[in-house]
């Protein structure tokens, strides 16, 4: 059955038979070919992908519905040249021809609205011996979008925009494949005390401070600088290229005096430094991990002196932090191993000369046996955040000789135990070191010493800690007041038990006017809120003379009466310092630790 079109030629009437009239249409056949090509373009032009022809010149000779909406135009609108008046962005049909292969691109159209991204493919063909261009497309705005979206995470920052580590390492590998001679620098950068940051004002501040100091690091970067956040409060700058030593610390010297200028966030002032480590290529690393790494090493040295300042990187600091290394895997082991173990230092009353408690101080026997004192590792387990593991260990060294402090001190000596400052912030560590003191049996019996730092933070100590502390009726010592964070305020909403006088207030106070008028209204202040003084680092004479005579404090520890002491070298059982005669209180108390320092526990 061949298919056919109809034309209708004028009407004529039927014969007399029928008696009615009727038109007809004269009906011409219409060619296979053409027919066949009709149907081809009615369904290529209801085609759901816009589909394009252009001729060898570039003009466009079809246009399907799909590609007409795609393009905002009316299928087959030409100008008076037979041409569509349609601007396709980077497509010449006429080049693409001349080619003669077969391509794909992407195109992005706009109409005064969103840009919409346009996948297209082109192949030259010929058809009736004309060398045509057939063009298909898809719009892929939306698989476009999730594209960028999974591109922007997978190499930026969320919360500042900035490029992350995957960037900066790839820029700085392909600097050092590149075969040109070249000198760059790269910088680590670390936000000083950015965790006291977000504890006291809150993260959303420490967010904000974030973004504003990527900022300022961003003003005048150059065209192949990059700048990079590479993890909370770590930036790393690729300054490429660099001329001198002398350059670098110029440029960084300049960064670090613009990021002291306050920031302004919402209603809050906030004052933010950083500490930045630089090493510059060849002189130290021909790699990108080499060069990070010293970069690294060089920002903690500037942490471990003054912070907010510049080091660039040497030989010497590589040793450093190889020892540092050492020490770090030395503690970790001698947690696993348990060879801590603790001395005792007394407190005196320095009138009746007995004993009121004692200070349990924590010491590392290292692998030759040697005592070290808490100096060489301390801060270094509380950076590392071994620092709860290694309470515990004291409190368990504690109890497990508490017979034998009993009977050396007495049972009504307090046992004081240090808690660092972090400690003392977290909720969780406290929780379980309260559990701890619950489960010695005598709770009460323990005193919780914490520096003044920890209780002037917005952080949860007040809210949350000093309740459980009070709960088990644990006493609460501040340490070293009067060198830290003092803050009255602070100070009345707390009300310790116990006011430790830091031993730079002591030491030589019977000729320093200066530090008298300070003990003084320390004095004072302790006696309003009912609160025990105990004067730390006592030495000599002199110095007790002073507080026996001048002040109305009753409690002292330091080395006039005894250096910390190890239980299992005490040569026998005292619980005052108080001799045979009575007639020289102050002969007495020297004779008494001229018994204790001869023995051979008197070590730090």
């Amino acid at each position: 059955m061949t298919s056919a079109a109809t034309s209708v030629s004028p009407t004529e009437t039927t014969d007399a038979a029928g008696d009615r009239e009727v038109a007809l249409s004269q009906i011409q056949p219409a060619a296979p070919e053409e027919a066949d090509l009709r149907l081809f373009k009615e369904i290529v032009r209801a085609l759901p992908s816009a589909v394009t022809v252009q001729d060898e010149h570039g003009r466009f000779v079809f246009v399907n519905d799909a590609a007409a909406a795609q393009y905002r135009l009316p299928p087959l609108a030409t100008d008076a040249d037979g041409n569509l008046p349609l601007d396709r962005r980077r497509l010449d049909g006429a080049a693409v021809l001349a080619r003669g292969q077969p391509g794909t691109c992407e195109e992005r159209i706009a109409f005064g609205g969103p840009a919409r991204a346009l996948l297209t493919a082109h192949k030259p063909v010929e058809i009736a011996g004309r060398r045509l261009l057939l063009s298909s497309s898809l719009d892929v705005t939306e698989q476009k979008a999730i594209e960028d979206e999974l591109f922007r995470r997978s190499y930026y920052d969320e919360l500042t925009g900035l490029p992350n580590r995957a960037v900066i390492e790839r820029h700085v590998t392909a600097l050092l494949d590149d075969q040109r001679p070249c000198h760059f620098a790269l910088a680590f950068l670390d936000v000083d005390n950015f965790k006291h940051i977000n504890d006291y004002y809150g993260h959303s501040v420490g967010d904000e401070l974030l973004v504003g100091i990527a900022k300022r690091l961003s003003l005048e970067l150059r065209d192949r600088d990059v700048l990079s956040r590479i993890s909370g409060d770590e930036f790393l700058l690729l300054l490429d290229p660099v001329t001198s030593e002398a350059e670098v610390a110029d440029h960084i010297a300049f960064l670090l005096q613009r990021l002291k200028a306050p920031f302004f966030i919402g209603d809050t002032e906030v004052f933010a430094s950083a500490s930045i480590g630089v090493s510059l290529y060849p002189e130290h690393g021909r790699s990108y991990e080499a060069l990070r790494q010293n970069a690294d090493i060089a920002m903690y040295r500037v942490k471990s002196n003054a912070k907010g300042a510049l080091a660039i990187f040497n030989i010497a600091m590589e040793r450093e932090a190889l020892e540092r290394m050492a020490v770090e895997q030395s503690l970790r082991q001698a947690i696993l191993d348990k060879r801590f173990c603790c001395a005792f230092q007394p407190k005196v009353d320095i009138r009746t000369n007995e004993i009121q408690g004692i200070e349990a101080l924590v010491r590392l026997r290292d692998d030759n046996g040697v005592i070290q004192a808490p100096g060489s590792f301390i801060d270094l387990a509380v950076e590392l955040g071994l620092i709860d593991e290694l309470t515990h260990l004291v409190l368990g060294e504690i109890m497990k000789s508490i017979d034998l402090i009993n009977l050396a001190f007495g049972e009504s000596a307090s046992i004081s135990v240090n808690v660092a400052a972090k400690q003392a912030g977290s909720p969780d560590f406290m929780r379980s070191f309260c559990e701890a003191l619950a489960a010695t049996g005598s709770p009460t019996r323990f005193m919780v010493e914490i520096t003044e730092d920890a209780f002037v933070t917005k952080g949860p100590f007040q809210a949350e800690i000093l309740p459980m502390l009070r709960k088990i009726g644990v006493g609460l010592s501040i340490d070293d007041f009067g060198v830290g964070y003092s803050s009255l305020s602070a100070l009345a909403d707390i009300t310790a038990d116990e006011i430790k006088i830091d031993r730079s207030f002591i030491t030589d106070i019977h000729k320093r006017p200066r530090s008298q008028g300070i003990l003084r209204a320390i004095e004072s202040l302790s006696d309003a809120l009912g609160m025990t003084v105990i004067a730390e680092g006592l030495e000599t004479f002199e110095e007790l003379a002073y507080l026996q005579a001048m002040t109305r404090i009753r409690y002292a520890q330091g080395y006039y009466y005894a250096r910390p002491i190890f239980l299992e070298e005490l040569p026998q059982t005292t619980s005052t310092f108080v001799t045979a005669r009575t007639d020289a209180p102050g002969r007495q108390i020297e004779q008494a630790r001229q018994s204790l320092i001869g023995t051979s526990y008197a070590r730090r």
